[in-house]
């Protein structure tokens, strides 16, 4: 478990978990599924480390099949896809930059084509940029944020959008669960262009949910704290990135296993009457929504 204060590191973007001290609890060891997702197919973007790695194999310990698309961190990736089929569950694997939109196109096909349709869809991935001064963020970093973020959200959910109607005139109860963050709510004086992707990924859950219920698909999210990552060694200066967490009431950062519960529940029939909400899994912060 990462405690506080984490040694000093630092990553490039968008990091991998192999070069973090100490290394994410991701693997979802503990858990013990109950075949709440028994034949479901899903798409999770983000899906080689972190919370995509824990939420993956926690919808194959579930009975899905999982299709993850990462950036360009292959060790990572591959090694999610040797957890997931050691449950005995398929895992297919695609990378590539979902801030450009035929590869979001692509990403969505070959989903569709490898698993046999599509029932559940996590956009999960995401990336982020600390600052000093809001005079340092530059036209480039904010359109290069919302487009991994935000459009490539459109992107994808349109894409996908068809094969969800699909799944739910089958009876197959398709959702849609996007990854927005305690930033949206509180903002942060660091990741400001961040804290406004996730606000408009909070709007857009909201919204989406109402104009897709008719076709019997579900839209929720999650607004995780702070959770150690391969993205936050990444995205933070060594000085900063030992506090990391500690301002939680539980005095810690999350670990993804902690967070990929409230992912798998959303895709579960047991959050069948739940709809255009967002869970907090952020260590106590108290959120008025």
């Amino acid at each position: 478990m990462a405690e506080t204060p984490l040694p000093k590191q630092q990553q490039d973007q968008p990091g991998t978990r192999d070069k973090m001290t100490p290394k994410p609890r991701a693997e979802m060891a503990g858990y013990k599924g109950a075949g709440k997702l028994d034949g479901m197919r899903a798409l999770v973007t983000g899906g080689d480390s972190g919370i995509g790695r824990a939420t993956a194999i926690g919808f194959a310990k579930e009975g899905a099949d999982v299709f993850i698309a990462y950036k360009e961190e292959h060790a990572d990736a591959e090694e999610t896809a040797r957890l997931v089929r050691e449950t005995g569950r398929a895992c297919h694997l695609k990378a590539g930059d979902i801030g450009a939109e035929a590869f979001c196109h692509e990403l969505v096909n070959e989903a569709i084509a490898a698993l046999g349709g599509l029932d559940i869809l996590v956009n999960n991935a995401g990336e982020q940029h600390s600052v000093g001064s809001f005079d340092e963020i530059t036209r480039e970093q904010v359109e290069r944020t919302f487009h991994t973020n935000v459009i490539s959200m459109f992107d994808i959910i349109k894409a996908a959008l068809p094969a969800l109607r699909e799944s739910a005139k089958a009876g197959r109860r398709p959702s849609i669960i996007n990854s927005t963050s305690i930033t949206a709510y509180r903002g942060s004086g660091h990741l400001i262009d961040y804290a406004a992707t996730k606000g408009a990924i909070t709007a857009l859950t909201r919204s989406l949910a109402k104009n897709v219920a008719d076709d019997g698909i579900r839209v929720n999210g999650v607004a995780p704290g702070p959770v150690w990552t391969p993205l936050i060694p990444a995205s933070f200066d060594p000085d900063h990135l030992q506090h990391f967490g500690e301002k939680t009431a539980m005095g810690r950062p999350g670990e993804p296993d902690e967070v990929a519960p409230s992912y798998i529940f959303l895709a579960s029939g047991d959050a069948a009457f739940m709809t255009g909400q967002v869970l907090h899994p952020n260590g106590g912060e108290v959120v008025n929504t």
